[in-house]
């Protein structure tokens, strides 16, 4: 195991007072856009639920591993991928 597994992660649950799932979409593309030089946050794993439903998230990036380790930025269910999520 290494470091960073033995390492437990925080999730910071930020409520906002958004009432469209594209809003709080828009509202994480302009955090990832003013805070991505923040390597603590991992906006690759950005997901959205509704305040009173929060076990059911939906995810806002595509986070697919492409050539190099990088991550696709690019909004999940993009065209391009197949349902898993590979690339075509």
């Amino acid at each position: 195991m290494t470091e960073y597994e033995a390492q437990p992660r925080w999730v910071v649950h930020l409520p906002t007072t958004l009432t469209s799932v594209d809003g709080a979409r828009a509202l994480a593309e302009a955090l990832r856009d003013s805070l991505g030089h923040v390597t603590a946050i991992d906006f690759g794993e950005t997901t959205l639920s509704e305040e009173d439903r929060q076990f059911v998230r939906t995810r806002v990036w595509c986070d697919h591993r492409l050539p190099g380790g990088a991550r696709c930025t690019l909004r999940t269910g993009h065209p391009g991928l197949d349902h898993d999520g590979a690339a075509d």
